[in-house]
C-alpha cells in the first residue's frame, strides 16, 4: 500500500491483462462524497471505453470504526453519505452508466440491502469474513471492519429470491486459447 502509484495503476494492468472484471470503489467518508462518487464513475466510464471486454464493477463502501483505532471516526455529515443518500448515488450510478455493476457489501445492513437489490444493485457479498484468514480459522479477534448484514449465504439467498430475483453464483466463463 506504500507504492501509491503501482495502486492507482492497478486497474490499467488488469485492464490490459484481459481480466473478467475490473472492480473499483472510492472509500465514502474520507472526503466529500459527492466528488468522490462523480470521480469513480467517470474512472468507470474511461475503463469501460479502453478496457472494453472487460466488466466494471462499482462498490460503495462507507467508512466504519475500524480495528485498532480506539477514538470516535464518524464522518462528518458532509462527507459520509446516510442510507438515504447512498441509495440516491447507487441509482445515479445506474442512471449515468446502464452497463455497469453495481455491488453491495455486507457492510451495510440487512434491511438496506434488501431494500437496494431492485433499485440498480447487481451483486451483493454473503457471509463475509473481514478479518485475516478469516475462511480458513474464524476470529472476530483481527476484523478489518464490521460487518452489518451477518446473514447466512442460505438467507441471502432467500431474500433474493423474494423479491423475484435468480442468485448468479458465476456470470462468466474462463477462456483459453488453441
Amino acid at each position: 500500500k506504500q507504492d501509491f502509484l503501482w495502486r492507482l495503476e492497478a486497474t490499467d494492468r488488469i485492464g490490459r491483462a484481459g481480466i473478467d472484471k475490473i472492480g473499483i470503489g472510492a472509500l465514502l467518508g474520507l472526503g466529500d462524497w459527492r466528488v468522490d462518487s462523480v470521480m469513480t464513475a467517470l474512472h468507470g466510464q474511461l475503463l469501460q471505453q479502453h478496457y472494453w471486454r472487460s466488466r466494471v464493477s462499482i462498490s460503495f463502501p462507507r467508512l466504519r470504526q475500524c480495528e485498532g483505532n480506539s477514538h470516535n471516526t464518524q464522518a462528518s455529515q458532509s462527507t459520509l453519505p446516510n442510507e438515504k443518500q447512498l441509495l440516491q448515488l447507487i441509482c445515479a450510478h445506474r442512471l449515468f452508466n446502464p452497463h455497469v455493476e453495481l455491488s453491495l457489501s455486507t457492510r451495510e445492513s440487512a434491511a438496506f440491502r434488501d431494500g437496494a437489490m431492485t433499485l440498480g444493485v447487481t451483486s451483493m457479498s454473503a457471509a463475509s469474513q473481514t478479518q485475516p484468514g478469516g475462511y480458513t480459522q474464524p476470529s472476530t479477534a483481527l476484523n478489518q471492519f464490521d460487518i452489518d448484514d451477518s446473514r447466512p449465504v442460505s438467507m441471502v439467498v432467500s431474500a433474493i429470491q423474494q423479491q423475484g430475483l435468480e442468485p448468479v453464483w458465476k456470470d462468466w466463463m474462463p477462456f483459453t486459447a488453441g
